[in-house]
Formats: C-alpha cells, structure tokens, sequence
C-alpha cells in the first residue's frame, strides 16, 4: 500500500506531468483562463488517465505481448492501440458532459475531444510501460498523473484570473505571461526533485 501511495505522490508532484515533462500544453495553456473550465478539463483528464492506463496496461499485458492470448508479439501496435483507448473513453467524457453540464461542454469547446490527443494522456501511458509498473502500480500512477495535471491547470488559472487585476506590460499579455508562469511553475515542481550533490562535484 505504502509503494502504491508513493507512486501517486510522486506522478502527482515530483514528476508532474503538465511542469515537469511538460506535456499536454495545449489545452494547459489555452483551457486555463478560468478556473471554472479548468476545474471541468482537469477532472475529464484525472478520469481519462485514470481508466486508460490501467486499460493500456491490460491490453500491454494480455493481447500485445507474446505471452498475451494471440501469442504473437504485437508491441509494435502500442501506439495505435493506446490512442484508440483513449479516443474511447474521451468519447465517453464528452457524452457524460455533455448531459451533466452543458455549459461546461459548450465553454471547453473543442478542447474537450482534444484529450483524445492530449500528450500528456499517451506520455503517461507509455510511461507506464518504460516503468515496468504493475496493473495495481498502473491505477495508482494514472490516478496521480491525473491530479497532478489537474492540480497545475487550476493553480496556473488561478493565478491568470488574479493576473486580469494587475498591470501587465503590454507585450507579455495573454499567452506570454502564461509561458512565463509556466516555467515559473515548473522550476518549482522540478525543485521537488531534489538536487544531486554529485552533480556539484
């Protein structure tokens, strides 16, 4: 249980997604003007992530490897595999959506089927795989790659809302100022890492 939450904790913070790898910076940046949408793509990406990994782990283990049911090898498939997960299940987010709150489908527009090719959900996936996880290791590490994800678009829409009541320069409006906090963010984030003393030496 202890490694379980240690994966979560680390995928959430340490290895971050959106501010450590960087991935997923389309709809991070254009998504997060306001918290409120960005609270509805942050929860659709937790979702997402949380049931695709485990569901890319299955088909990894069981129908593409050559110890799977069809006894051939088919890694060679992952990628086409993965993204056919996943445009699935984001299939399924824009209905659920779109019956819950039509107003949060129609104020994340096309962002919201973008998750289909949304980086940061195929990273994690393929992460998983080079991680050598395990399928209980693999719901932990979604789960926490969702929040964590989650946690940077709220936070960085939440300093962009206050940002509209402050003087900005005039050339570093808008998406500048967002590129600015972006790398602000992830300097903190990668801080998380810690710093290895042999690099000093």
């Amino acid at each position: 249980m202890g490694d379980l939450i240690n994966i979560f904790i680390k995928s959430a913070f340490i290895e971050n997604l959106a501010l450590s790898y960087f991935l997923g910076m389309c709809s991070f940046l254009a998504v997060s003007k306001s918290v409120k949408t960005a609270i509805g793509l942050g929860i659709a990406v937790i979702f997402v992530n949380g049931l695709t990994i485990p569901m890319n782990w299955l088909i990894d283990h069981y129908l593409l490897g050559e110890g799977g049911l069809l006894g051939m090898d088919l890694t060679f498939l992952r990628f086409i595999i993965f993204i056919s997960t996943i445009a699935a299940l984001v299939q399924l987010v824009e209905m659920v959506v779109e019956k819950v709150s039509p107003s949060l489908y129609n104020s994340l527009g096309i962002f919201l089927p973008l998750i289909t090719v949304n980086c940061a959900i195929l990273g994690a996936s393929l992460f998983m795989i080079t991680k050598e996880y395990n399928f209980s290791q693999s719901v932990s590490f979604g789960l926490g790659g969702g929040v964590g994800w989650a946690l940077a678009i709220v936070a960085i829409a939440a300093i962009r809302e206050k940002m509209q009541y402050s003087h900005v320069p005039a050339p570093l409006r808008g998406l500048g100022m967002a590129f600015l906090l972006t790398g602000l963010m992830g300097m903190a984030f990668m801080g998380l890492m810690g710093i290895d003393p042999a690099a000093f030496k």
